[in-house]
């Protein structure tokens, strides 16, 4: 009797119909290939290109812990964001943690409890590490980190959800720096017995290297996935980070992916700056530069030249109120901005549904919130915007003592979004909050006929709707009444 004779029935047809297949294979039919990542629009680098189509980010994201504390359902997270028609989160790698008393946070995603952090690295039966449990090896990898790195990236492909995968993130002081793995005495290699701002230098050859073959490691496990670009280190600007070891990572990306075709690389970030900063010197292979706390929104401004996208992947701690980061979202956006992240407390391992209101953390988020941002990103979606650009200068005046902005194509499409005045952290906020306003804007238009829309950010409802044929020059048009912000939008008839 031969081998495949003592084969059961079934099975051997299982291995004919496997046979087949690779001589069909052979023969010309081709296995679908990986679709190509998100990328820069070839016709206007201020935005994306995703799955064939124009893409603006826009999410209010859990505090980055989803992949490396293993009481966060990612599933129901990514659930939960799809829902509320938001496209992006932010995910910490791994090589970063935080602890329970970090920042203030309430049931912190970032501080998995004893024995609920996972990492790149595998765990020891050697007793030692910080929060209890074994010690790690910094020379092997834990495959149950990386099997839940694949499952998490393929659940937010499915759920149209872009990752920002963050590598790496400064060690803010000493009690993470003591928590982390790459410290001497949570290893059994002895690598990292250095300060805490040397971590992330070129000072230290072994840790360097550690940490480059995480690098090639974690590009050649995710090189299929087109919901993803890297990030190289969280606010880098803090705690000793050096701009030589940003760009020997940087380096080490496209190095790992330098033998994939040129359309399946993906996109690259930079942390530039808290608030505001021109980039001096771009990196020839950065797409992406990203910035915190922007309020006003002026980094835009200052970087637009680059045409590339900027971004603000993370900004809270403002107060509780949606009221603050649903106009920091949309100045930010009709400024220019390509992404908008908000950090939102609702999500925890509890809660991974973004449903904790009741929390003490330093900033909001708010099921309410995230329909919110989807109003700002409907309304957007809405325009050609690849073909329109920041563009103050088409508001000649604006009543009601309000902020306002433009986004346009001259002629074309205008949108135009104005707010209440509102400082970083308004203290009380009330005295800044009003109702019942009414305002009337000028605008500076060519000849022709428009349609001009009065959108409520709250609900997405049309408030009001007139159309018009304009001789040239200044145009009025009068508000409806409304609450703290409201949008226009005039396109050509």
């Amino acid at each position: 009797m031969t081998h495949l004779q003592s084969i059961q029935p079934g099975v051997v047809l299982g291995l004919l119909a496997t046979a087949a297949c690779v001589v069909l294979c052979a023969s010309g039919a081709r296995a679908a290939r990986p679709a190509k990542p998100i990328s820069l629009h070839p016709d206007n680098g201020h935005y994306f290109l995703w799955r064939s189509n124009p893409t603006i980010l826009i999410t209010s994201g859990e505090h980055y812990g989803a992949l490396l504390n293993l009481d966060f359902d990612y599933r129901r997270y990514f659930k939960a964001l799809a829902a509320d028609g938001l496209n992006h989160t932010r995910v910490f790698a791994g090589t970063y943690r935080e602890v329970p008393s970090s920042f203030g946070i309430t049931d912190n995603p970032l501080a998995p409890k004893p024995n609920r952090y996972i990492c790149p690295w595998a765990r020891t039966k050697t007793a030692g590490y910080f929060a209890g449990g074994g010690k790690f090896d910094l020379t092997q990898w834990d495959p149950a980190y990386f099997d839940r790195l694949g499952k998490l990236m393929a659940a937010a492909r499915d759920a149209g959800i872009v990752v920002e995968l963050t590598l790496f993130c400064p060690l803010y002081g000493e009690e993470l720096w003591e928590a982390s793995p790459m410290h001497h005495a949570n290893n059994v290699n002895g690598i990292g017995a250095c300060p805490r701002k040397e971590v992330l230098t070129l000072k230290h050859k072994d840790l360097l290297a550690v940490q480059l073959a995480f690098v090639r490691k974690v590009v050649g496990e995710l090189k299929d996935f087109d919901n993803l670009y890297y990030e190289v280190c969280n606010e880098p600007y803090i705690g000793g980070v050096t701009w030589q070891w940003q760009h020997r990572v940087i380096d080490e990306i496209v190095r790992a992916e330098a033998k994939l075709p040129k359309g399946r690389r993906h996109l690259i970030s930079l942390n530039v700056a808290n608030g505001r900063k021109k980039v001096a010197r771009p990196h020839k292979d950065v797409s992406i530069y990203n910035f915190h706390y922007c309020v006003p929104p002026n980094t835009v401004a200052m970087n637009y030249g680059l045409a590339k996208v900027i971004g603000e992947n993370e900004t809270g701690g403002r107060g509780p109120q949606d009221v603050l980061y649903r106009t920091e979202c949309w100045d930010f956006l009709i400024a220019g901005g390509g992404l908008y992240n908000n950090l939102d407390y609702s999500f925890t391992p509890a809660h991974p549904d973004g449903t904790f209101i009741k929390h003490k953390s330093p900033g909001g988020g708010s099921p309410a919130l995230r329909k919110q941002l989807r109003i700002c990103k409907d309304f957007l979606y809405g325009l050609d915007y690849i073909r329109m650009k920041p563009d103050n200068d088409v508001i000649v005046s604006v009543s009601g003592e309000l902020s306002a902005r433009a986004l346009a194509e001259r002629g074309k499409a205008y949108a135009v979004y104005m707010h209440v005045p509102l400082p970083n952290k308004p203290k009380p906020i009330s005295k800044y909050l009003r109702k019942g306003v009414q305002a009337a804007i000028a605008l500076e238009m060519p000849a022709g006929a428009y349609r001009a829309q009065w959108i409520d950010t709250k609900s997405g409802k049309v408030a009001k709707t007139e159309t018009f044929d304009h001789g040239g020059g200044q145009r009025k048009l009068a508000s409806p009444t409304f609450d703290n912000d409201i949008a226009l939008r005039v396109t050509a008839r």
